[in-house]
């Protein structure tokens, strides 16, 4: 089950990076210019070894008895993942790409949280693991991931005030989770 669950794991991915290849094109095209180049190599690699400790960790493992518990966040992640890149069109990207004087999209998700997709990713480095009973790779991945995001975050919301109106359309929308009437 974990090797299938991985490899289709790792297909979806692989499309995604082809998508975002595809948008990357279209966006250097059109003028567009990459930020947080030095830190992406981290977030590849951090996703990579995911893919390896979740198999070496998960295949020694038991599930535990509430994995559905993770198994739901995943698939609620999984829709939050395609309702943000559908949103997104073709400015979804897995790198930072700024294109000057293009809208800004606050639609779809982007009208809740100013990094969605991110929240998917958190998700889904603690989720998974969870499902296949893989603890140590939840925490350590799960750890360095927000480590990363802290600085993905603030390069990709100081490269997108440049030359966009992100500033402005994004100031009172909350960055990872959700803000209740009154906050």
């Amino acid at each position: 089950m974990l090797l299938w669950f991985a490899g289709t794991l790792l297909v979806q991915r692989w499309v995604e990076l082809i998508i975002a290849q595809k948008n990357a094109a279209w966006m250097f095209q059109q003028g567009g210019y990459e930020r947080g180049r030095e830190h992406y190599k981290y977030i590849v690699f951090l996703h990579g070894f995911f893919f390896i400790s979740l198999i070496a960790e998960g295949s020694r493992s038991t599930p535990p008895s509430w994995w559905f518990f993770p198994a739901a966040a995943f698939m609620l992640a999984q829709i939050l993942r395609y309702w943000s890149i559908s949103s997104l069109g073709r400015f979804w990207n897995t790198r930072i790409i700024i294109l000057p004087n293009a809208p800004v999209v606050t639609r779809g998700p982007y009208r809740f949280l100013r990094h969605p997709n991110y929240l998917v990713v958190i998700t889904e480095l603690l989720a998974i693991p969870l499902i296949f009973g893989a603890y140590g790779t939840a925490v350590t991945v799960s750890l360095v991931n927000l480590l990363l995001l802290r600085i993905r975050i603030q390069t990709e919301e100081k490269s997108l005030t440049d030359g966009t109106d992100y500033a402005i359309a994004m100031n009172d929308v909350p960055r990872l989770i959700p803000a209740g009437e009154g906050d």
